[in-house]
C-alpha cells in the first residue's frame, strides 16, 4: 500500500469547565467532547526520500513543523525508530483556530493513517498516548464518539453515544487564541463551576432537550467580551428554534442543537447573511 485516505472529523464541546492552571503549562479541565461529521480529508502517500511534504487547500494552514501533522509524523518515527518519508495532503473544511479541533483531528488522522500504511500494529491505546504528547484534543480525535475529558483533556471516559443530533455551526471568520482565553480566565478571581456530571447523566439518558438546556462553556464570557457577535449568534439560534446554543472550545465557533430540520435550515439562511461561515452537521 502506497497511499491511504483518512477522514478527520471535528468536535464540539457540550460542556467545558476550566479548573486551574497546571505546572506543565496546561490547564486542568472537565469537558464533554462530541464528534461531528464536519470533516477534513487527509491523504498520505509514501515517498522515497526521508522527509515530509505537506500540502493544503487553505493558505492559512502552516506547512512546516508548526503543523500538528508534522509533529505526528515525527512522533511515529521516534516511536518506531524508522526513517521514512511521507507526503501529506490536507483537504480542509474545518475552520482554523475555531474551537473544533481542526489541527488535532488532522494529527490524529496522520497517526491512524501511518499506523495502517506502514503496518506498525500500534494499539489505539498507544496511539492515544502518543497523541497526548502532540495536543490535548488528539486522544479524543482518535477515540471519537462522545466522551468526558479530564486532566488536560486526555483522560477520557466513554459516554453513551449522543449521535445523530442536528447541529448548526456558525463561525465569525476570526481566529481566537486559546492561550489568550486561558490567561484571561486565570485573571478572574471567582467563577461559577459547571456541573458536568449532570450533563453526562442527561446524555446517558439521551435527553437531548436537557442536554441542550444545560450546556455550558466557562470560556464563553471571555470571548464574548472580545467578540459580542458570538452572543448575538447564540440568541439568533435560540430565536430560530434551537434547543440550545453554545460556543465550542475557546471559540469562536457557535453551535446550536436543533430538533426540527426546518428550523435549522431557516436559521442557516438567516445567519449566512450575518457571518462568514455556516455549516450543517450531525453528531457521530
Amino acid at each position: 500500500m502506497d497511499e491511504i485516505v483518512i477522514d478527520a472529523y471535528g468536535k464540539i464541546n457540550l460542556a467545558l469547565d476550566v479548573l486551574y492552571p497546571r505546572d506543565d503549562g496546561y490547564h486542568e479541565i472537565d469537558t464533554i467532547m462530541q464528534q461531528i461529521d464536519l470533516k477534513d480529508t487527509i491523504i498520505l502517500r509514501n515517498i522515497d526520500v526521508d522527509n515530509i511534504i505537506i500540502e493544503c487547500n487553505r493558505e492559512d494552514v502552516p506547512l512546516d513543523e508548526t503543523n500538528l501533522v508534522y509533529k505526528a509524523w515525527e512522533k511515529i518515527l521516534k516511536e518506531t525508530n524508522l526513517k521514512r518519508g511521507i507526503h501529506i495532503t490536507i483537504q480542509k473544511n474545518i475552520p482554523v483556530a475555531a474551537g473544533l479541533a481542526g489541527g488535532s483531528t488532522n494529527a490524529a488522522a496522520v497517526l491512524k493513517g501511518l499506523n495502517i500504511l506502514w503496518d506498525l500494529n500500534l494499539s489505539q491505546e498507544r496511539l492515544m498516548e502518543i497523541g497526548a504528547e502532540i495536543g490535548a484534543d488528539v486522544p479524543f480525535c482518535l477515540l471519537g464518539g462522545t466522551a468526558r475529558g479530564r486532566g488536560k483533556g486526555e483522560r477520557l471516559t466513554k459516554i453513551r453515544s449522543f449521535s445523530n443530533k442536528l447541529i448548526l455551526l456558525a463561525n465569525i471568520g476570526k481566529q481566537v487564541s486559546s492561550g489568550y482565553v486561558y490567561d484571561k480566565l486565570d485573571s478572574e478571581k471567582k467563577r461559577e463551576r459547571i456541573d458536568v456530571g449532570k450533563i453526562v447523566e442527561y446524555i446517558e439518558n439521551d435527553n437531548v432537550e436537557k442536554v441542550a438546556e444545560n450546556m455550558a462553556n466557562i470560556m464563553e464570557t471571555v470571548v464574548i467580551r472580545e467578540h459580542p457577535i458570538i452572543g448575538e449568534i447564540k440568541e439568533d439560534m435560540i430565536g430560530h428554534g434551537a434547543l440550545g446554543s453554545l460556543m465550542s472550545g475557546s471559540g469562536p465557533t457557535v453551535f446550536g442543537i436543533f430538533h426540527r430540520e426546518e428550523n435549522l435550515l431557516r436559521c442557516k439562511e438567516f445567519l449566512e447573511r450575518k457571518v462568514e461561515k455556516v455549516f450543517l452537521a450531525k453528531t457521530i
